[in-house]
């Protein structure tokens, strides 16, 4: 293995683990540490969380090396992009991001892919913020080359890499928290019914042939995969006692 490859990948490692560690676990004292004990679900994910952290960070590791051998379209200096075009590409990774999440995830819900891909996600009976990050190796692989794709395709500033990576560990810990956790409209409002929260993606844990977007609601209302319930809920704007 190549040196810079090893040594940028263990550096790597560290800071997405230490990342994981600090926003999931301020997360889990905030909401959770006074009525839950870190049991063995919460163990459970931080385990495989930590190691798709180490294929996060090989995948990173690898795009320097893209990059290192001039075949990324990496830019550091805000001369090279206005900045209309930095917030433009920061908004299209993000669809980009939501539409791959979408296709994958819903295929690694196919029977013969769950059990190898996408189980151990579903393993714990009450997801928390812990279980942001905990996908199996195929599933965190998969996600980690959209990553290296995407940098190789598209030029981007390095502040919209990091940007990008900051909105998808803030966006999982927040969607994995329970729906009671936060005010009720949040973030169901007449923009919010496009995005995807807590209430919306705590019904994927519970009904799992529903919710399969990341970040925008879009695809399951496409593909028709968004719970009614859930769905007439949004337009009496929760002003039903109808349990998700």
């Amino acid at each position: 293995m190549d040196s810079l490859f090893a040594s940028n990948s263990l550096g790597l490692f560290a800071v997405v683990v230490v990342r994981y560690l600090l926003v999931a676990g301020l997360t889990w004292c905030l909401f959770y540490s006074r009525t839950l004990k870190l049991g063995r679900d919460a163990l459970h994910d931080i385990r495989l969380s930590i190691v798709s952290a180490g294929i996060l960070a090989m995948a990173i590791a690898a795009a320097v090396e893209v990059h290192l051998l001039n075949l990324s379209r990496i830019c550091y200096r805000h001369c090279e992009q206005p900045l209309w075009y930095i917030v433009g590409s920061y908004l299209a990774v993000l669809v980009l991001q939501d539409a791959w999440f979408y296709a994958t995830h819903r295929l690694f819900h196919h029977p013969q892919l769950y059990h190898l891909a996408h189980q151990g996600h579903h393993r714990s009976r009450r997801p928390s913020p812990w279980t942001s990050f905990a996908f199996d190796p195929i599933e965190s692989l998969v996600h980690a080359m959209f990553l290296v794709a995407v940098v190789c395709l598209i030029p981007l500033h390095l502040g919209t890499i990091f940007a990008v990576l900051t909105t998808m560990t803030i966006w999982a810990v927040v969607n994995h928290l329970g729906p009671e956790k936060l005010p009720v409209r949040f973030p169901h409002h007449w923009l919010g019914r496009w995005i995807i929260g807590p209430a919306h993606h705590s019904v994927h844990h519970s009904h799992q042939d529903k919710h399969f977007g990341l970040y925008f609601t879009f695809w399951d209302r496409v593909m028709a995969t968004e719970d009614r319930v859930y769905n007439n809920r949004m337009k009496l704007g929760w002003k039903t006692n109808t349990p998700l």
